[in-house]
């Protein structure tokens, strides 16, 4: 009986030279390593994708009003100075209550900054608000990366407890790992005026008297220049009063034997909370938050674990009966996520390894499953410049490209070693094995590129965020198939028939006997 034909390897091409030619596959392998592991150590690492919003939101108070009345009176007025302006994708509205808020949805690519500056000069110059109407708050949405939920409680009054709150955000800004926090689930405070009808009437006053003496006594406002031989002296009035001890003297009606009568002689004037119906509770005890946020390269882990460090020394400052606890911390999540990327890709090391090494060799299974870090770690190389951090979905996207990427190489590698077994010697089979496969790799690779492609132009902020996903796949798959077609048949060429490690040629024979 013949043996079969061999097939005449062509050692031309990009891969036969590759393979011949070692230096320069394995310094590209070195490059993907090493350059990966540098740029893994410095890439940005948050929870989320750091995205902008492009939503500018409208709020107008207009207390007392119904919600028909909001419509009426705020939503249409708006609606209709900021419809035409160019870069508004999408116009929605809410009226509620004692307030209406008009969103405006930007279009993608347009300058935020000169969009919002259009809607707050078209809402500036709106002259029809009703008469009780506040003033309109025209503001350009951000998202900021919170990464821990403290929640300071206790039985104390909530006066008690809003300054025990601001003490720890203050304590926590001066930890160096910490820059930003804000307070979370809190009234505004309010200086409340209390006046009885009867006392009005003793004085000859009415409301809008009392109303106008605060508003004219509490002010701050530029008064010009003097020009004076020493230079120029800026004139401000400053009354600005903010607590109720302030208020409380505020001259209301002056005698002409020159007594005064004050705020606090007429009316009862006191440092409250502004009215609201909404309550935060901890543990079944009222609760102010503290909301601790990632800035710049800041990282999850290491905001928590600061977070976490400070809140242990101000405890101590504590008064009984005033606690805290953590309701929510995003660094667990993206932690979670971190391990179960690293458990996955260790899982699929040892499975790759030790399932090729039983049915094909050891040597060639250890470089089948070099491709999954060269591939992974690699890609760091380029997503930094393509505004990818580390994340939970592009953590999501590695893990989808785990399960696949090292399809190919195990391709590759197999069909070399069936050349080796014909008789083949290392180099050719190598050649031979890589060549028959690469067209059906190389189309593998760009199905999976086109299947994921579409995620890139998702439109929207959900597109924002889903983004990610494709750039980091498709940079996987596409080292993946570098490595496969040109690196991995170098290694599989010049490996040796038999080890002189009796270690190695053991395992050999065991394998071969399997």
């Amino acid at each position: 009986m013949n043996a079969p034909m061999l097939p005449n390897p062509e050692l031309k091409g990009p891969i036969a030279w590759m393979t011949r030619n070692r230096v320069t596959p394995n310094l590209i392998m070195i490059v993907l390593l090493f350059g990966g592991l540098y740029f893994a150590a410095t890439i940005k690492q948050e929870v989320f994708p750091e995205f902008e919003l492009d939503i500018v939101t409208v709020t107008v108070p207009y207390p007392g009003s119904s919600p028909e009345e909001v419509e009426q009176g705020i939503i249409l007025v708006v609606e209709e100075a900021i419809r035409g302006l160019e870069g508004i994708k999408e116009i929605t509205a809410t009226a509620s209550e004692g307030a209406g808020t008009v969103t405006a949805e930007l279009l993608e690519g347009a300058d935020q900054q000169k969009v919002y500056q259009d809607i707050k000069q078209e809402i500036d110059r709106i002259t029809t608000f009703p008469e009780d109407a506040e003033e309109p708050e025209v503001s350009l949405v951000v998202h900021r990366h919170e990464v821990l939920d403290i929640q300071v409680y206790g039985q104390v009054s909530e006066w008690v407890l809003r300054e025990l709150a601001e003490q720890v955000r203050d304590s926590l800004l001066q930890d160096q790992g910490i820059t930003q926090v804000e307070l979370e689930g809190v009234r505004d405070y309010e200086v409340q005026v209390l006046l009885r009808q009867e006392t009005l009437r003793t004085y000859g006053l009415t409301l809008q008297d009392i109303a106008n003496k605060i508003r004219a006594s509490s002010i701050e406002l530029p008064g010009g220049h003097i020009e004076t031989s020493g230079g120029e002296v800026l004139l401000r009035v400053t009354e600005r009063r903010d607590w109720a001890r302030e208020f409380a003297a505020i001259p209301v009606i002056t005698a002409p034997d020159g007594s005064i009568v004050t705020l606090a002689d007429i009316a009862e004037v006191k440092d409250d909370f502004a009215e609201e119906d909404q309550e935060a509770f901890f543990n079944g005890q009222r609760a102010i938050g503290v909301c601790v946020y990632r800035v710049g390269d800041q990282t999850p882990i290491g905001v928590s674990q600061a977070a976490r460090k400070a809140m242990t020394r101000i405890e101590a400052q504590l008064p009984a009966g005033v606690h805290w606890g953590i309701r929510r911390d995003q660094a667990e999540v993206y932690r979670q996520r971190l391990e179960l990327l690293l458990t996955n890709a260790s899982f699929g090391l040892i499975l790759v390894m030790c399932l090729l090494g039983l049915f094909l060799e050891f040597k060639l299974a250890f470089w089948v499953m070099m491709g999954i870090p060269i591939s992974f770690i690699g890609s760091f190389l380029f997503l930094p410049s393509m505004d990818v951090t580390i994340n939970m979905m592009s953590m999501f996207a590695f893990i989808i490209a785990l399960g696949i990427v090292v399809d190919d190489a195990i391709v590759v590698g197999e069909n070399v070693y069936e050349y080796r077994n014909r008789g083949m010697s290392y180099f050719q089979a190598a050649v031979q094995g890589a060549k028959d496969v690469a067209m059906p790799v190389g189309f593998s690779i760009l199905t999976n590129v086109v299947a994921f492609l579409p995620l890139y132009f998702v439109p929207g902020v959900i597109g924002k965020i889903w983004k990610v996903i494709p750039i980091v796949v498709i940079t996987v798959f596409l080292i993946s198939w570098l490595e496969a077609t040109l690196i991995l048949p170098v290694h599989l060429a010049h490996a040796r028939r038999r080890s002189t490690n009796r270690a190695a040629a053991f395992l050999h024979d065991r394998q071969q006997a399997f």
